[in-house]
């Protein structure tokens, strides 16, 4: 049995999913709760800074096996360099005998096996998964997939956990539709400017706000063309992120791949009318015109539609959000969440921090 745990990813102060999960569990007391190790893989900045940060993880990640032996690993991967970066840290684990717990995160996971590697990456790519102790994925959809590319791996679905914004005193006016996410066509920004141009006479007191990096440049130039008043505030943290999203009347994130976007579920607990693309785990956390408005990728007439639909009936869009928010504060309040991600640890042999002192307490007093 294992007593302790290295959980490998990026570091806290990136921009990005994983980050922000990690982040949420850390502010809700897991690193207390139970005995683990964080080693950063990777951080932002240059393809050198890059190279150094994996470099010095592998290291530390080698010398706590020597200092403290065998650990459960728990290793936060997406698509591309994100899992080829890990692949040493596996092999090294696998070496060492350790029980892997193999964090999926993204949504491009799938069109990375299933276009993007050729058939000795796929080898590589279903090897790992196959020696995993337990393979953690975001939704459903993902759990099936996996199961169908490896079968007999054991996969557990653990949702990301829903920031929770504290509430603006008096409320903003909402007066602005908002996108947060990598600005680039994948994500579907483009084809909100041009929905956002479509109704905007309609709503001369909306404004489009697109925050985060990326293809700003190119957005603003298409954003003259249109004729439309674009936001680029860049990356904004999460302080301001809670008080763009009470003023939003829409948050749109029209993506053309996701996993189980923090931005959406951060979106819904604060209570602000969602439109999203049916894509990857959405589904599974956005019910049309129930919790929110479902549009196809690179529909922009559904979009445009959706987009009218939300801005004008305001009542409606109220009652939608109040619902989103009530179903997301069910399953992805994080407390829940981490109740569920204690189960994948208990079933791989760990006890948290308290049983085991507790014990030791134990020991001590029957002596």
């Amino acid at each position: 049995m294992t007593k302790h745990v290295i959980m490998l990813g990026t570091s806290p102060d990136t921009r990005g999913g994983i980050s922000a999960v990690v982040n949420a569990w850390r502010a809700h007391g897991w690193f207390e709760r139970w005995p683990i190790e964080y080693v950063v893989t990777h951080r932002d900045g240059g393809p050198a800074h890059k190279l150094v940060a994996a470099l010095l993880a592998l290291a530390r990640f080698a010398w706590l096996l020597l200092r403290d032996g065998r650990a459960v690993m728990h290793v936060h991967c997406a698509s591309r360099a994100s899992f080829w970066r890990k692949c040493a840290f596996l092999a090294l684990g696998l070496a060492a005998g350790c029980p892997i717990l193999l964090h999926v995160h993204g949504g491009g996971f799938r069109r990375f096996y299933e276009v993007e590697c050729g058939a000795l990456r796929r080898r590589a790519v279903r090897f790992f998964l196959g020696r995993a102790a337990c393979v953690i994925v975001l939704s459903e959809a993902m759990r099936a997939w996996v199961q169908a590319v490896v079968p007999g791996v054991r996969v557990a679905c653990v949702p990301n956990p829903a920031p929770l914004p504290a509430p603006q005193s008096p409320p903003a006016p909402r007066d602005i539709v908002l996108f947060v996410g990598r600005i680039e066509r994948d994500k579907g920004v483009f084809d909100l400017l041009e929905a956002f141009a479509a109704v905007r006479e309609r709503l001369p007191g909306v404004t489009l706000v697109c925050a985060g990096e990326g293809e700003r440049e190119a957005l603003a130039r298409r954003a003259q063309e249109l004729g439309v008043a674009l936001q680029l505030p860049g990356w904004v943290d999460a302080g301001a992120i809670g008080g763009l999203l009470q003023r939003a009347a829409a948050f749109v994130l029209p993506s053309y791949a996701e996993g189980q976007p923090v931005s959406l579920l951060e979106a819904m607990a604060a209570g602000t009318p969602v439109i999203a693309s049916a894509v990857g785990g959405i589904p599974e956390i956005v019910t049309h015109r129930v919790t929110g408005f479902l549009v196809a990728p690179r529909d922009k007439a559904a979009l445009r539609q959706a987009l009218h639909e939300v801005l004008v009936d305001r009542a409606a869009s109220a009652r939608m959000a109040n619902a989103a928010r009530a179903a997301v504060l069910e399953r992805h309040a994080p407390e829940r969440v981490l109740e569920m991600l204690a189960d994948v640890y208990r079933d791989t042999g760990l006890a948290t921090l308290e049983a085991a002192r507790a014990g030791l307490r134990g020991l001590r007093e029957a002596a």
